[in-house]
């Protein structure tokens, strides 16, 4: 069975390609934008970092919520879960994940990258991922479904095709960096914080600029010259203390929504 799903811009120039609910290619008047799967730098082209951004290694894995302590390991346990495809057509489609409240899920981490052989969260969610293709740009929705009062930190990790000749800028209105300076910092993502909006500016082929809604920053990572991770964040996890407090988390209200636009230009 193909899981792959296609979309076609109504103007025949634009093209995406899902699948299981992870965005592996847009392609623009030919152009892919976005860096492939087993090319080197990352082996996924997008994912999510839900409930939980970044390390909790300084944490023993474990992070404490109102309903008791949880094992997490890097980034959340969403991305542990599979989509299920919910529908789609020429220009849209919708995905859903679903948890159960304290149901262990193996770690995919495990026993390479983490001494926790599962994991699990002590509340109940549901997650939807929609996309949508336009003329102009790709629109990617997100509706979370928990209990209120939850504490969630959430982002979005998209990775983009680079030349691999190190000259492409990122910048908002306030702030830009060279790719240099994001490989020069390694495992440890670069801040864009308080903007909704950012560009990379390559030296050739389509710039791609990004906004926002529901998420407060960004973060920029790579550890090599042909992609880039542009991370729509709710909050930046390397502070410059290595342990989970609640000043990292957002409280959930019911239902949470946030949403991305990517724009060739």
């Amino acid at each position: 069975m193909n899981t792959e799903v296609v979309l076609v811009s109504p103007d025949n120039h634009s093209i995406v390609k899902i699948a299981k609910g992870e965005l592996v290619g847009y392609q623009k008047s030919g152009e892919e934008l976005i860096h492939q799967i087993g090319f080197s730098g990352w082996a996924h082209s997008d994912t999510e970092m839900f409930p939980i951004i970044g390390p909790t290694v300084s944490n023993n894995y474990r992070v404490s919520t109102p309903k008791g302590i949880c094992i997490q390991d890097q980034h959340g346990v969403l991305r542990e879960l599979d989509y299920t495809l919910i529908e789609n057509n020429n220009t849209t489609c919708n995905y859903q994940k679903s948890y159960t409240a304290n149901t262990l899920v193996k770690n995919s981490n495990y026993p390479h990258r983490s001494t926790e052989t599962e994991v699990f969260w002590s509340y109940n969610f549901i997650f939807y991922k929609s996309f949508e293709l336009t003329n102009t740009h790709l629109k990617i929705d997100f509706e979370i479904s928990a209990e209120e009062g939850m504490p969630f930190m959430f982002g979005y990790h998209p990775a983009f095709k680079l030349a691999g000749n190190n000259v492409e800028i990122c910048e908002s209105k306030t702030q830009q960096v060279n790719l240099q300076r994001i490989l020069e910092g390694g495992s440890i993502a670069y801040p864009f914080l308080n903007t909704n909006e950012i560009q990379l500016i390559k030296e050739q082929g389509f710039n791609i600029h990004i906004k926002t809604e529901g998420f407060q920053h960004f973060m920029l990572w790579t550890e090599v010259s042909n992609m880039l991770c542009i991370e729509p964040i709710t909050n930046y996890p390397y502070k410059g203390t290595k342990e989970l407090t609640k000043d990292f988390f957002n409280l959930a209200t019911g239902k949470e929504l946030f949403s991305v636009i990517i724009t060739p230009f």
